[in-house]
C-alpha cells in the first residue's frame, strides 16, 4: 500500500515533523546522543551578532552578548523573556562562569578580563601584559583548578564595529591566568587567531579554534597548568568554526559559519575528529552553551538569534 503525502496547503500553520530534518546523524554514534522527538527552537532574535553564550541554573537563565550594541542579553527559561542584563558592556564577546559561579567576561573595548562579583561588582582580571595592553580578548574558559584562560585574538581593535580600532602591540595568544590572583602568562603562541576554547572532560586536553589562516581547530596536551604538544584536530572547510563545547562522553561540539546553507551551525565530532553529526541552522552560528534544568540543552548563539536544543547528553 502507498501512503501519499498530504497536500502541502492542508496544514498552513503545522510545526515541523519529528525528526527534526535540521539534526543530521553522519554515524551511528550520533544516535546516543540526540533526540528523535525534539527539534531546533529558536528562542530569541533582535541582535546584530550573538556571541558568548552562559547559562546560570540557580537563576534558570541564559546570559549572552550582542556586540555591535554593546549590550548583554537575557533569556528567562520560566517566561521565555528577554531583557537587557547590562548595557553597556564594554562590547563584551565570550563569557563562562568560575567554580564560585561568578560571571567571567572578555571586553572588547577595555581590552580586558572581567568578574562579575556576587554583589554585582566588576573586578579586572587582567587587562595587560609585559606591560603592553591586550589585544581584545575574545572567548574564555575556567578550569578545575581555578585558572582563567582565555584567547586574545584581537578582532575588537581591527574596526569600529565591535570595539575600537586600534594597533597591535602583542602577539596573539592564548593565556593563562593563575588562580591564586598572580599574572596571565602566554601558553599557545603558534595560532594566527586563537578565538574559541574548551577543556575535554578530564582536562587532558585543550582544543583551539583559530579562526585565522588556514584556519581550523586545535588540540593540544595539558598537564598540571602546563599545555604540550599540539596539532590539527580538523580544518573545518569550506567554513570556520568560532565557539565549542565538550559533552561528558568527549564529544566536541562546534559552532560552524562561512560555509552556507546546509554547512553553517554546529558541527559534533568525537575525540578522533570524525565528524558524526550536524545541526544545521539559517544563520551562522558563532558560539554555543550548555544548560537547562538538566544540563541537556544546547544554546547556539548564531548572527542575530539564539536557538536551542534538547539532547541526550550534556556538558561536561
Amino acid at each position: 500500500m502507498e501512503y501519499p503525502p498530504l497536500p502541502p496547503d492542508r496544514w498552513p500553520d503545522a510545526p515541523g515533523r519529528y525528526p527534526d530534518p535540521a539534526v543530521r546523524a553522519h554515524d551511528p554514534r550520533f544516535d546516543a546522543v540526540r533526540l528523535h522527538n525534539a527539534a531546533v527552537e529558536r528562542i530569541a532574535t533582535g541582535c546584530r551578532w550573538a556571541e558568548g553564550p552562559v547559562w546560570f541554573g540557580d537563576h534558570r537563565c541564559l546570559v549572552w552578548s550582542d556586540i555591535p550594541n554593546n549590550r548583554m542579553l537575557r533569556w528567562d527559561e520560566a517566561t521565555g523573556a528577554v531583557a537587557e542584563f547590562r548595557r553597556p558592556s564594554n562590547h563584551a564577546n565570550g563569557n563562562t562562569r568560575d567554580r564560585q559561579g561568578r560571571l567571567v567576561t572578555c571586553e572588547h573595548l577595555t581590552r580586558r578580563v572581567t568578574r562579575t562579583e556576587h554583589d554585582g561588582s566588576i573586578s579586572v582580571l587582567v587587562d595587560r601584559f609585559d606591560g603592553k595592553p591586550l589585544n581584545a580578548p575574545n572567548d574564555v574558559v575556567v578550569a578545575s583548578d581555578g585558572s582563567v584562560w582565555f584567547t586574545d585574538p584581537g578582532y575588537g581593535i581591527m574596526s569600529d564595529y565591535e570595539g575600537r580600532r586600534a594597533a597591535f602591540e602583542l602577539p596573539t595568544a592564548v593565556y593563562r591566568l593563575d588562580p591564586d590572583g598572580g599574572s596571565a602568562k602566554p601558553v599557545i603562541l603558534d595560532l594566527d587567531r586563537p578565538n574559541g576554547l574548551c577543556f575535554a572532560p578530564d582536562e587532558s586536553r585543550l582544543y583551539v579554534v583559530d579562526s585565522g589562516s588556514p584556519g581550523g581547530i586545535h588540540v593540544y596536551e595539558v598537564a598540571d597548568g602546563r599545555v604540550g604538544a599540539g596539532r590539527p584536530f580538523t580544518d573545518m572547510r569550506p567554513g570556520g568554526s568560532d565557539g565549542i563545547r565538550c559533552d561528558t562522553d568527549g564529544y566536541l561540539w562546534a559552532a560552524a559559519a562561512g560555509g552556507g546553507d546546509g554547512f553553517d551551525g554546529v558541527h559534533i565530532f568525537t575525540p578522533d575528529g570524525t565528524l558524526i553529526g550536524q545541526i544545521v541552522l539559517p544563520e551562522a552560528c558563532a558560539n554555543l552553551c550548555f544548560g537547562g534544568t538538566a544540563g541537556n540543552r544546547l544554546f547556539m548563539a548564531a548572527s542575530r538569534s539564539i536557538y536551542a536544543l534538547y539532547l541526550k547528553t550534556k556538558g561536561a
